[in-house]
């Protein structure tokens, strides 16, 4: 089973459609997936040709960016909205990470012995100012 996991990821990343086939696939035409290259909206990989290869992530990459374009946002909007989701998927993956390496010290840590709470801010002051009349 693992295995079969391991060829859906490969398979998902790897840039399998030439530019024709990946146009076709994505509904847009080729000289448009070229200028998203160019612009670094998708970064298809590359053949030792210097042909293009798209992988099925790329094409969906190129199907979010038309679904943007279409609901009126520039490339440079679309690039930062791209550069901010890998950012954020990026995070979730490592806030991931540190809650399985907390939950492992948590289970390791003895029954009698049980971490001290972390201190949290202290809470603000609320202040109430009385208007004179």
């Amino acid at each position: 089973m693992s295995e079969k996991k391991d060829q859906q990821e490969l398979s998902d990343e790897a840039g399998l459609y030439v530019i024709s086939v990946a146009a076709e696939l994505s509904g847009l035409h080729p000289q448009t997936l070229r200028q998203y290259d160019r612009l670094g909206l998708v970064s298809p990989s590359r053949t030792t040709g210097r042909n293009r290869r798209y992988s099925l992530r790329d094409i969906a990459s190129l199907r979010m960016v038309q679904r943007l374009t279409g609901e009126g946002i520039n490339h440079a909007g679309i690039k930062r909205i791209i550069e901010l989701e890998s950012a954020m998927a990026n995070l979730a993956l490592e806030v991931a990470q540190l809650r399985l390496e907390v939950d492992a010290l948590l289970e390791a840590t003895p029954i009698d012995n049980p971490p001290k709470k972390i201190r949290g801010k202290k809470s603000p002051e609320v202040i109430v100012y009385k208007e004179e009349i």
